[in-house]
């Protein structure tokens, strides 16, 4: 009996989040047909609220869709994940083992939380003051741990490496702490912002913004830092100072933690791991999003190895490049969109106030709207993070539009 033909298709997506859909929906737009996309989840995340639920500022259901709403027509879904790439036989082996080639593949699966990269974090997450934004089901225990505190000690960390919204670290200690002051509590609350960065921020005039409201608020801030242990149990967090390697355990009434992140280990594992990353990300140029040694291959979103934070802005402005770039060569023509590294982190610091940092590769200020003044805290910026970017997303990220 002959064993089926392994399915062909013309280019390969795999993961539906942000960068997959985005990518799909634009080269439908573009005229190609035969797209198949790798997602197993049936809901789709607008993440960046996730931040304001915590903060008590939006309903978790305003960031949820289902899949199935935000899949681009003509676009064959595989509600399979993708388990390992043989970018030299053009193949892709999903989790059940099924195989299928490709002339062009997009990798766009996002990063994997790694919960048990701080000891005793993952066992400690969702009781005895411990939550974390980067779980959707947590984010609103956030906001309850918040809302119901009012004395004692809160630790917000953040670890070492890229993480996604390299922001939303900060973001939850100044939206709690704005809750406190309103509720007259800020004063017997010890608040500690632990992070692994030299300075608040990495664009020195947000740093400077950013130093000013841990001023106003009276946050402790702990720089070239990180939690490297937790004890649930007993509600201590020990913080290690790489400056200097001293450690310092702090007993915590709430904890807000954000985990290390890696590229999923089917990737990090494989032959399209970038070498000089430690986190396993995908090689890739960081112009052209084009693999530098499987030019058939881009990588965009959190899973490429690129200087630049892992945003949905710098999506955004990433898969136009990619799908240029991929009609490029289904003509037979080079790769000539570039990615200038654009991204963007809004940077909310108080109840209705935000700044945004836009910033590219050279950490220049990047500005959409170079007319407003957004590295002071504004609050037409934070009514564009609640309602206008959802909306900019859901209507026009995701259609191919914007």
């Amino acid at each position: 009996m002959t064993p089926p033909a392994t399915p062909h298709h013309q280019i390969v997506i795999v993961g539906g989040g942000t960068a997959g859909i985005t990518v799909a929906a634009r080269l439908r737009r573009a005229g190609v047909r035969d797209i198949a996309l790798l997602e197993p989840s049936e809901t789709h995340w607008y993440q960046p609220l996730w931040t304001l639920v915590g903060g008590g500022q939006a309903p978790l259901r305003a960031a949820l869709r289902t899949e199935a709403e935000v899949m681009p027509p003509g676009v064959r879904w595989l509600r399979e994940r993708a388990a390992a790439v043989d970018p030299a036989t053009r193949t892709v082996t999903t989790a059940s083992g099924r195989t299928l080639t490709y002339g062009r593949l997009v990798l766009a699966p996002g990063l994997q939380l790694d919960w048990d990269g701080v000891p005793g974090l993952a066992t400690a997450l969702g009781h005895g003051g411990v939550s974390s934004n980067y779980r959707p089901d947590l984010a609103p225990h956030t906001w309850e741990l918040i809302r119901r505190m009012r004395r004692g000690t809160a630790v917000f960390t953040m670890p070492s490496g890229p993480v996604k919204c390299g922001g939303a670290p900060q973001k939850i200690a100044y939206l709690a702490a704005d809750h406190w002051r309103k509720r007259g509590v800020l004063g017997a609350i010890r608040t500690i912002l632990v992070l692994p960065e030299s300075a608040m921020f990495k664009v020195p005039v947000f740093s400077r913004a950013l130093e000013e409201t841990v001023r106003r608020y009276g946050i402790e801030v702990r720089l070239r830092s990180e939690m490297t242990a937790l004890d649930g149990a007993a509600r201590e967090a020990v913080i290690t100072d790489h400056a200097t390697g001293a450690t310092e355990t702090i007993r915590y009434d709430l904890l807000h933690a954000v985990p290390p992140q890696r590229a999923p280990e089917w990737l990090s594992d494989g032959p399209l791991a970038d070498p000089d990353s430690p986190y396993g990300y995908v090689k890739a140029d960081r112009e052209t999003l084009q693999h530098p040694d499987f030019p058939e291959v881009f990588a965009l979103g959190d899973v490429a190895n690129l200087p630049t934070s892992k945003t949905g802005a710098a999506i955004r402005k990433q898969a136009p490049v990619v799908v240029a770039n991929l009609l490029s060569g289904l003509r037979g023509r080079p790769a000539a969109a570039r990615y200038d590294g654009y991204t963007s982190c809004p940077l909310v610091t108080a109840r209705h106030k935000m700044l945004l940092a836009e910033f590219d590769y050279d950490l220049r200020p990047a500005p959409s709207l170079p007319f407003l003044d957004t590295t002071r805290e504004r609050t037409d910026m934070w009514f564009l993070k609640r309602y206008g970017l959802p909306q900019l997303y859901f209507k026009g990220m995701l259609k191919g539009l914007a």
